[in-house]
């Protein structure tokens, strides 16, 4: 008899495993997929080896799980579609709803769903190979994106002349560009949104510091961005959990950078400050459960990348923890590669941030010997 599960995960990275201690404290049995075998979150829970853009295997997910979910945005809608096709499934049994993930996955959709609605925004147009289009509508200094899959700053630039952009040319020449807006941002937002069958809100706007395009330090920023981020996910239909990054100018007004339909790296911090998490919501939208109003105390969330000569990470742990009111979170990566996100630290309460920031480095000076 093949075993079933409550919620099935396509990915198996930390959002992922983060979701599923969630729903494991509430007793849910969770499955997920992914192409590598020891992931974060087939450390802590069944997992299934395979491609996540095989429509095969996530039909095997979905006929094995009653309720199924994604930890990231790079899984093609077309792909869940033929997936539901193949499982004999209705498209429902997805969170967040597969309409919504086809919109933000193209970029450039996902900024004309929201200048339609009304929602400030960079404006875009597509870059094709005689720039002229762009140049006129946007002009310099733009900002050129991939349409499709980019992040941390990967897949992105500033072009600040037409010979800057000429010398990007064999990025963007072949098709599946665009350019956008430049934005002369003060600070850079983030709000996560719920919007589900008991109601719909935001957790609090935090302010995120990104250092070479990665995010570091997450606090609260003193903003509220709820009544944007919010509009901003209702622009493409969202259904689920949703990550809205946002631009502040120097005036105090808002513009969307991008959206995310899953949980977010800059919703870490809820795991510690006394309120519901981000990850349990995720949970809560995902099974059709009420919604807890998010409140906690104020929180700032330090990553914690790879750096090079990293040696045993749990001695480190140690001198983190003796900095008061620092909780740790590590993610069970296999391999420590330079820049990348290995868990991250959360340090609550008056003066989180300076705390964060001596706790990461104890532990980074520690790590590296």
């Amino acid at each position: 008899m093949i075993q079933r599960f409550d919620i099935g995960f396509l990915g198996g990275g930390q959002l992922a495993r983060m979701s599923i201690q969630a729903a494991q404290r509430m007793g849910l049995r969770c499955l997920s997929l992914d192409p590598g075998a020891d992931t974060p979150a087939s450390q802590i829970a069944a997992s299934i080896v395979g491609p996540l853009g095989d429509p095969k295997k996530i039909a095997e997910i979905l006929r094995r799980c009653d309720r199924v979910t994604l930890e990231n945005e790079f899984i093609l809608a077309d792909d869940i579609e033929e997936a539901c096709e193949i499982a004999k499934v209705p498209e429902s049994k997805v969170i967040p709803i597969i309409g919504s993930l086809d919109t933000i996955q193209d970029k450039l959709r996902q900024r004309k769903a929201l200048i339609k609605a009304g929602v400030p925004s960079p404006r875009a147009v597509a870059l094709e190979s005689d720039p002229a289009n762009a140049i006129e509508k946007i002009g310099f200094p733009m900002m050129i994106k991939t349409r499709f899959g980019g992040y941390d700053g990967k897949g992105a630039m500033c072009a600040r002349t037409y010979e800057e952009l000429e010398k990007a040319r064999s990025l963007w020449d072949g098709g599946g560009w665009l350019a956008e807006e430049f934005v002369p941002f003060a600070r850079e937002l983030a709000v996560m949104v719920y919007i589900g069958a008991s109601g719909s809100g935001c957790f609090p706007t935090m302010e995120t510091v990104q250092v070479n395009h990665v995010c570091d330090l997450v606090y609260p920023s003193g903003a509220d961005g709820s009544e944007i981020a919010l509009a901003a996910v209702e622009a493409v239909g969202g259904v689920g959990l949703y990550g809205v990054e946002l631009f502040e100018l120097p005036d105090g007004t808002l513009k969307v950078n991008e959206i995310a339909p899953r949980p977010h790296n800059t919703g870490h911090y809820s795991l510690d400050w006394g309120g519901v998490s981000q990850f349990e919501q995720h949970i809560r939208l995902v099974m059709g459960w009420p919604l807890e109003k998010p409140k906690g105390n104020p929180v700032c969330m330090a990553n914690l990348l790879g750096i090079a000569g990293a040696g045993a990470y749990v001695g480190a742990i140690g001198l983190a923890l003796s900095v008061p009111d620092v909780y740790f979170h590590w993610y069970g990566k296999t391999e420590a590669k330079q820049g990348r996100k290995m868990g991250h630290i959360n340090a609550v309460g008056e003066g989180c941030v300076q705390r964060a920031i001596v706790a990461r480095q104890m532990f980074y000076e520690a790590w590296a010997k």
